[in-house]
């Protein structure tokens, strides 16, 4: 059989669609999740009671304070392990480079979690971050039996805190949750441009990070969790 040869304009194109699926990968990766979800519901997201009735400096000490915990330690343990030879490249592509990873940065989560429970700060916050750690640890479970997105878990992580927090406080996201799909279908894209995953894997991650979060805010809406 005859393979045809792909052009040199092919070639080259198909080089900026990978770097570009790259790029996309970096800026909606896993890690920064937690801190994109804190930043929609203190800063983007206007005229919720998270916007009004949250001082400013709060708002972003407790933004730092997550992005600390949910991406600069959980990091630093991939370099370390990198380091140590425990896995063989930060990239964590293949499914057994991901289990030490996975459960430390849930146990990173978890501590946040524990640190957050007596500041004087919402919620709902505090649930998103427990459902980010149950996330990532039911992910490396998962991850033993097949390759699972965490780009995929994150986003459907964000957006089912965001149909929960519109559901508790009242309030219309719908524009929001139009944007956080489309950005669903970009990463996506980008994931299999980069042979990462096949697509099932990443509708199941996109179902996982969104069940964890919608459960749990539907679980415990009864505790006052607004």
């Amino acid at each position: 059989m005859c393979v045809k040869k792909l052009s040199i304009y092919q070639i080259y194109y198909l080089n900026i669609l990978k770097k570009l699926a790259l790029f996309i990968s970096v800026v909606f990766h896993p890690l920064l999740m937690a801190t994109y979800g804190c930043l929609l519901l203190f800063f983007v997201i206007q005229n919720t009671v998270y916007d009004y009735l949250t001082p400013f400096d709060a708002k972003w000490r407790v933004t730092f304070i997550v992005f600390f915990f949910s991406m600069i330690f959980p990091a630093l343990n991939i370099f370390i392990l990198f380091r140590l030879k425990r896995i063989p490249s930060i990239l964590l592509s293949k499914p057994s480079d991901r289990t030490y990873p996975y459960i430390i940065t849930a146990l990173f989560y978890f501590g946040l979690f524990y640190l957050l429970l007596d500041v004087n700060i919402w919620n709902s916050i505090k649930l998103f971050i427990l459902g980010g750690g149950i996330a990532i640890l039911l992910t490396s479970l998962i991850n033993f039996k097949t390759k699972i997105s965490a780009h995929m878990v994150g986003l459907g992580g964000i957006l089912g805190l965001i149909i929960s927090v519109s559901q508790l406080i009242k309030f219309d996201m719908t524009l929001f949750y139009i944007i956080i799909i489309l950005i669903a279908g970009l990463v996506g894209s980008a994931r299999l441009i980069l042979d990462e995953h096949k697509p099932y894997q990443l509708y199941l991650g996109f179902l996982l990070g969104f069940i964890v979060q919608i459960s749990l805010f539907l679980g415990l809406q009864k505790i006052i969790f607004a």
